[in-house]
């Protein structure tokens, strides 16, 4: 009977493990494509990110790094995180929505990171 546990056990396992690699296969492609993406269009005005207290309590750093598309006239029209730490995308999001970029004479995607650490 014990063989059979072990086989059922190894074998969830197994799937598990497929799957992380699966999913981590995913996230690597949409960074690389995010990367590829990305233009050179200018700031007219950034908003910096507020530290969490949470993360200040917790000692929490990291980079969160966002893929943004900005429209033609320079206003952001959607942002998409692609990587940190959960605990500070929210301020990172809430950031970004309030940055102004030059127009330009199309919607643009950019790629945007915010660094956190304590001060």
């Amino acid at each position: 009977m014990r063989e059979g546990r072990l086989h059922k056990w190894m074998s969830h396992g197994f799937h598990a493990l497929l799957c992380l690699g699966l999913l981590v296969s995913v996230f690597h492609f949409s960074t690389a494509r995010a990367q590829e993406e990305e233009s050179s269009r200018k700031v007219r005005s950034k908003v910096a990110p507020v530290y969490p207290d949470l993360a200040r309590k917790m000692s929490i750093t990291g980079t969160v790094r966002m893929q943004v598309i900005v429209e033609a006239n320079g206003s952001m029209k959607e942002a998409k995180v692609v990587g940190g730490h959960p605990i500070l995308v929210n301020a990172a999001m809430d950031a970004v929505k309030k940055w102004k970029f030059e127009p330009g004479p199309a919607e643009t995607t950019e790629i945007v990171e915010f660094k956190f650490a304590p001060q």
